[in-house]
């Protein structure tokens, strides 16, 4: 965006100066000569500012975990059942659930990976409004998206709260916690947690 002109800055001025009713001093003109440049910077970089979006590494976790399942012998793939309840939820590819998503759903590879994509930008964009305008590397971006695409849980999670108050260390603790599914203790949560807390600290998972 171009440099605010004189022009442009002038009615700000006139109607500064028709508040205090007086003449500018010269110390005056500059320091809000100044806040408009400033206020411009800053609306110039929101204008710019990329929204955050989950990396490969991240992509590369959610389907390490998740997994590909049930691919059969003519290379579709089957939902299957959730291995806490033995049931529903059904999940199918890269852990897609919900309606449509039932015993017996059979999709192609490209449908499940298209499904991931589409669902990524979702839970993304649930996590940037989650943490809001809170200090975030890549990394631990990456492991909050992997965390509530598992759990559904980014807004509720005591989790979030310790990342925007900015204690990271506590923050990191709290994914142990969520190692249940249907009442059970299952390993498989346990590893991903693991890891979760990993990528969050910055570390190999």
């Amino acid at each position: 965006m171009k440099p605010i002109s004189l022009s442009d800055k002038k009615p700000v001025f006139d109607f500064v100066r028709g508040l205090i009713g007086r003449s500018f001093r010269r110390d005056e003109i500059e320091r809000l000569d100044e806040l408009l440049d400033r206020l411009q910077q800053s609306s110039d970089d929101e204008v710019l500012a990329e929204p955050m979006r989950i990396s490969q590494r991240g992509v590369d976790l959610i389907r390490l975990f998740e997994g590909c399942a049930r691919i059969r012998s003519d290379g579709l793939v089957e939902a299957y059942p959730d291995p806490g309840t033995g049931g529903a939820p059904w999940t199918i590819g890269w852990g897609a659930t919900g309606p449509g998503i039932s015993r017996g759903t059979v999709w192609t590879k490209s449908q499940c990976a298209d499904r991931l994509s589409a669902d990524l930008d979702v839970f993304s964009g649930e996590v940037r409004a989650a943490i809001g305008n809170t200090p975030t590397t890549q990394a631990q971006f990456d492991a909050l998206v992997s965390f509530h695409y598992n759990t559904g849980a980014i807004r509720t999670a005591t989790l979030t709260r310790r990342h925007r108050s900015r204690d990271y260390a506590a923050a990191a603790t709290e994914f142990s916690r969520w190692n249940r599914a249907g009442g059970r203790l299952l390993k498989g949560l346990i590893r991903r947690r693991t890891a979760e807390a990993a990528l969050y600290r910055g570390e190999e998972y």
